[in-house]
C-alpha cells in the first residue's frame, strides 16, 4: 500500500508542473516505480518473504521483478517506448497478483510491513487500480474519461 500512497502523494504534491492528468499521474508511477524497483535490490529479504514457495529462483525473481519496476517506470518517461512501457506494467501487475494473493491467505511477517492480515487482504483490490493507472498514464486507455471530449453536439 505504500506504493499507492506514493502514487497519489507524487500525483497530486510533487509534480504539479506536468500538465494534465495523465502526465502527472505518469510521472508518480515513474518515481514510485524507481523507489520500489530499488528497493527490491537494497532489501530482497522483504520481498524474498512474499514470494509463493512454488514459485522458483526467489532471489533471482525478486532482482527481476525490481529491474522490471525501475525499467517500468523509466518507459513510461520516454515517449517512444511509453505505450509498451504501459501494457507490459499492466501485465507485470498480473502477474504479481498471485503472491499478493498468497500472503493475503497465507499470512506475512515482514520486517518493515504491518503484521495484520487485513492488510494484506485490503491490497489486493487496488491492483487493478495499479493496472489501469499503468495503461491510463501511458495513453493506451483514456476509460473512463474517453467519451467526455470531442462529442458531436446532439441534433434535435
Amino acid at each position: 500500500m505504500l506504493f499507492f500512497g506514493l502514487l497519489l502523494i507524487l500525483t497530486l504534491l510533487a509534480v504539479p508542473a506536468a500538465k494534465g492528468w495523465p502526465a502527472r499521474m505518469r510521472f508518480a508511477m515513474a518515481l514510485a516505480l524507481f523507489f520500489v524497483g530499488s528497493d527490491h535490490w537494497i532489501h530482497p529479504d522483504r520481498y524474498l518473504a512474499m514470494m509463493p514457495p512454488w514459485i522458483p529462483l526467489h532471489l533471482e525473481l525478486v532482482l527481476f521483478t525490481g529491474a522490471a519496476e525501475i525499467a517500468g517506470g523509466l518507459g513510461l518517461l520516454i515517449p517512444r517506448f511509453r505505450a509498451l512501457a504501459g501494457v507490459l506494467l499492466a501485465v507485470y501487475f498480473v502477474a504479481v497478483f498471485p503472491a499478493n494473493l498468497h500472503n493475503a491467505l497465507n499470512g506475512l511477517s515482514v520486517e518493515g510491513l504491518p503484521e495484520a492480515s487485513w492488510y494484506y487482504w485490503a491490497r489486493l483490490p487496488f491492483q487493478p487500480l495499479a493496472i489501469w493507472w499503468a495503461l491510463f498514464s501511458a495513453g493506451v486507455i483514456r476509460w473512463p474519461f474517453a467519451g467526455r471530449r470531442h462529442r458531436a453536439p446532439v441534433q434535435s
